[in-house]
């Protein structure tokens, strides 16, 4: 399924429930956003997001720890965690998505490239998602968009 697809059933469903949304993207760079406000109707549900591509930004922006950014690494469970709490604080949505990880080439943070977490956040739960994908950077960025995605809309499903 195209990420445009999943992306308008996001949208809809978010209207349908008149729930707001948010995100805190590095690895994806703003491309989460992007596919939710290339929905018609996305003026509704979508808040905004915050591109933490810097730990400093996932501090001052997200309150995300530094001694967490140290222990865990920025590619972790724990931080993205925090990203989409930190998100979902910042914007006062109900939900929040978090995108962290690395796109390649090559390695960063002792983390093999294709290796991803998704954070998903509401007032009521809080959701992780390990992705480990192949292919080249612009691959693995549209993956975890999509996984993304996918993600949210099984949560909005009924």
């Amino acid at each position: 399924m195209s990420n445009l697809i999943i992306a308008k059933s996001v949208i809809k469903a978010l209207v349908k429930a008149k729930k707001s949304i948010s995100v805190a993207e590095s690895i994806t760079g703003g491309g989460l956003a992007a596919a939710l406000t290339d929905i018609a109707g996305a003026s509704e549900v979508f808040v905004g997001g915050v591109v933490a591509y810097s730990d400093q930004i996932k501090v001052s922006e997200l309150g995300v720890s530094k001694s967490d950014l140290k222990k865990y690494g920025p590619v972790s469970e724990e931080i993205v965690r925090q990203m989409a709490d930190g998100a979902l604080l910042k914007f006062k949505t109900d939900y929040a998505i978090a995108t962290t990880g690395v796109a390649g080439p090559g390695s960063a943070y002792g983390q093999k490239a294709g290796t991803a977490w998704i954070g998903l956040a509401s007032k009521k739960e809080r959701i992780s998602i390990a992705l480990f994908l192949t292919g080249d950077r612009e691959s693995i960025r549209h993956a975890t968009i999509a996984s993304a995605l996918a993600a949210i809309e099984r949560i909005l499903k009924p």
